[in-house]
């Protein structure tokens, strides 16, 4: 099979789109033909840590296709079925962190961007009907990861005031989605004209410049709930945005690791700091209901055929993409 691998030099020198041995699923696995799947920015993060002696891996965490082959123990799936992949393994019951054992499909493990690929029989759901292959293949990581920032973490409630600061990824354009359709009122930051334009047409109630003096462009309105996964460029600012007893969400950082805050500033401020990351397998199944009730479509920027990797994969370490960054791989 064709697939994309990882191997030998660090970094996308050791990307490749190379022939793979199709195997068979073990007990309690299944495989899958896939026909779409989705880049997320993990893929990019994980050409780092892969080491030059470790042996060749299928990247990719997102996917959706059929049931091509089933092994033993397998009763909740049959051949032919029509499924998206939950790419966290081992996070069955929703907890206050994910249990030892928790990892995300594509490192270690081999991913997605593959014409097939086998996991656990329990990572499995059915595809909603109204979504497309394309849509399916790269909901799952980036909307469980917004659907337990928002709903488990930030416990947020109709009528709450809610800021996304640097909307465009896969995540944040979930989050807007996900909080208008809770009754949440939504702000939203980005440097990029288009991206403002573009969130406000999915129904943000205000759209700031990132560069700009925030307090100003969101006239004084005081959040209740800000979810950041920008990191050190936003993140005290966000802090400002925030109402007395407000709460911040963080599950991201990718402009830098570390930060300095007023810790006065948030104590007297009563303000309440959680992390996020990804979400449990029961989580997964609320997300999908959540989104068939609403019926959420992701928002595709942009779909290649697999061989075409190195230009979506540089199309998204630029972030030039607004929502989802996707594969098509079989018919």
């Amino acid at each position: 099979m064709k697939a994309v691998i990882h191997e030998k030099i660090k970094g996308f020198n050791g990307l490749s789109f190379s022939d793979m041995k199709v195997t068979e699923p073990e007990s309690e696995q299944v495989r899958i033909k896939v026909k779409a799947a989705g880049l997320n920015h993990r893929d990019l993060f994980v050409l780092d840590r892969h080491k030059e002696t470790d042996p060749p891996f299928i990247i990719g965490s997102d996917g959706a296709g059929v049931i091509d082959s089933i092994g033993e123990n397998v009763s909740n799936v049959k051949i032919g079925d029509e499924v998206m992949i939950n790419p966290g393994l081992h996070w069955p019951n929703t907890s206050d962190a994910p249990p030892q054992g928790f990892e995300v499909l594509g490192f270690p493990s081999d991913g997605t961007f593959a014409e097939y690929v086998i996991v656990p029989a329990d990572s499995v759901e059915t595809k909603p009907d109204y979504l497309t292959w394309e849509e399916a293949g790269v909901l799952s990581l980036a909307a469980l990861t917004a659907y337990r920032a928002l709903f488990t973490r930030g416990e947020v409630q109709p009528g709450m005031k809610v800021f996304i600061p640097g909307i465009g990824s896969g995540v944040a354009t979930f989050l807007l989605q996900f909080a208008k359709a809770a009754g949440a009122t939504v702000y939203v930051s980005s440097r990029s004209e288009e991206k403002r334009t573009k969130a406000l047409e999915l129904g943000a109630e205000k759209a700031i410049d990132s560069h700009g003096d925030w307090e100003q462009e969101l006239g004084g309105a005081k959040m209740d709930l800000v979810i950041e996964c920008v990191g050190a460029a936003t993140f005290n600012k966000s802090l400002d945005t925030l109402r007395r007893g407000g709460t911040i969400v963080t599950f991201g950082s990718s402009t830098g690791d570390m930060i300095d805050f007023d810790l006065r500033k948030f104590f007297y401020g009563q303000l309440n700091l959680l992390g996020s990351t990804m979400g449990s397998s029961e989580e997964y199944k609320e997300m999908l209901s959540f989104i068939k009730t609403h019926e959420i479509r992701p928002v595709l920027d942009e779909v290649f055929p697999l061989e075409q990797y190195e230009e979506a994969f540089n199309k998204l370490e630029k972030a030039n993409q607004l929502g989802k960054v996707g594969f098509a791989i079989s018919k």
